[in-house]
């Protein structure tokens, strides 16, 4: 891929984004959709905001989108939003690292080869660069589905599904309530960590806790779960902690009631800002009539994600893993 073509597809949305900005009271994010929004209708109408659409048009022909694939496209979406979230606390607002993404889409693959058509679903998919990501690794037929309750990033979300001429549908709304779905091949999901809010909706779970709030890790798993086929596979990114927590015998027990482990890999510290946002992807496959548990389920530790020949030696050994473990059987 031409990288100063990102380059430069982001600079000119940044650029728009700050233009964007003086004319509005807006965050960098939100504004960034109206540059989106933009780019998508070829324009805005900015109702008394005149010198704000002059300014768009006037940036619009420096830009040709069309010229640009969808993977530049993601990219520089992705760069713009990580401007905007760089000073951001809250776990929302935080994107999975470009390097664990295309893993997971590595992961993905490998266990739906054996479908013709996959069903997808991220039920926090925050501005879908995960989903998406996901989605260009699979081969076949795919019918994506992301759930989003912050109302920015669900823009963020489809226009950059729009402008990557990728085909998901979209949910604003708390996935953990009822989602108006069929069971889906395979969920991947960056996993929201921190306590659920709405005791009386946790109150339906089988994981909601005995005192207190609930931890929404563990409801967003049992969710996960609930809309996935029998058979299906699952792919969280977990914090390290997930059973070491005081709720965490209550999960083991969920866990071996309704799920096989299929992998536990834990990812180098080096892919996080700090030791305490450490993550791991867990693998896990839904019961059904006709599978078993893993025998050897598989455990790795990845190196550092820009140690090329480290990579390549781990991959070898995860390909065999899915060989000699006849993973998707």
């Amino acid at each position: 891929m031409n990288e100063s073509r990102v380059v430069e597809l982001f600079n000119w949305m940044d650029e728009t984004t700050s233009v964007i900005q003086q004319h509005i009271d807006e965050t960098y994010l939100d504004s960034l959709t109206v540059t989106l929004e933009a780019l998508f209708y070829d324009g805005i109408h900015a109702e008394h905001h005149l010198k704000l659409e002059e300014a768009v048009s006037k940036a619009l022909e420096k830009i040709n989108i069309e010229e640009f694939s969808a993977e530049q496209i993601r990219k520089a979406i992705q760069l713009a939003v990580l401007k905007g979230t760089k000073d951001a606390i809250q776990q929302k607002h935080l994107m999975t690292p470009e390097a664990i993404s295309l893993f997971i889409g590595y992961l993905a693959e490998k266990l739906t080869k054996n479908l013709d058509e996959v069903r997808i679903l991220d039920p926090v998919c925050g501005t879908s660069n995960l989903l998406l990501i996901v989605m260009g690794h699979l081969k076949q037929s795919v019918k994506a589905y992301g759930c989003e309750i912050d109302p920015t990033l669900m823009k963020i979300s489809l226009l950059s599904a729009n402008l990557q001429k990728k085909e998901v549908e979209f949910f604003h709304q708390d996935s953990l309530r009822p989602l108006l779905l069929d069971p889906v091949d395979l969920v991947v999901a960056d996993l929201p960590v921190g306590y659920y809010p709405d005791d009386e909706n946790a109150s339906n779970y089988e994981l909601c806790a005995e005192k207190g709030h609930s931890y929404a890790h563990h409801l967003f798993i049992e969710q996960s779960l609930h809309y996935t086929k029998e058979a299906g596979y699952l792919i969280f990114l977990i914090p390290e902690f997930l059973f070491e927590s005081d709720q965490a015998g209550q999960l083991r027990e969920f866990l071996q009631k309704y799920a096989h482990i299929v992998g536990l890999i834990q990812l180098p510290e080096t892919a996080f800002k700090s030791k305490e946002k450490k993550k791991s992807i867990f693998i896990l496959q839904k019961k059904g009539e006709h599978t078993k548990d893993i025998k050897q389920p598989l455990l790795a530790l990845l190196p550092s994600l820009n140690d090329t020949h480290a990579m390549e030696n781990i991959l070898v050994k995860i390909n065999r893993w899915f060989t000699e473990a006849k993973i998707p059987s």
